[in-house]
């Protein structure tokens, strides 16, 4: 299954090219909507777009601020300044 994702302006092209290597769509937020777009603007352009959010903003963590039924799907990574640990996170089980 092919899945579309919107990549938000901080997270690393790394991870957007490991999800094109397994055949998802992702849409970078720059190539659609101003960098510094506010939280709102960004997740109704996901939904727009039918795509997942990708981000690594923990606002998007928020369920009460984004309740999961009212989404097709946020994806709030959380890094903790440790970049290096994401190949490991995207390797093929």
């Amino acid at each position: 299954m092919n899945l579309r994702f919107l990549s938000d302006q901080c997270v690393p092209a790394e991870i957007a090219g490991m999800l094109r290597d397994h055949g998802h769509q992702v849409t970078l937020l720059r190539d659609v909507l101003p960098v510094r777009s506010p939280d709102s603007v960004v997740i109704v352009k996901a939904q727009e777009l039918g795509a997942i959010l990708l981000s690594l903003n923990g606002d998007f963590a928020d369920i009460a601020r984004f309740p999961p039924a009212n989404y097709g799907g946020i994806v709030s990574i959380q890094l903790h300044n440790h970049p290096e640990i994401i190949p490991r996170s995207f390797r093929n089980s």
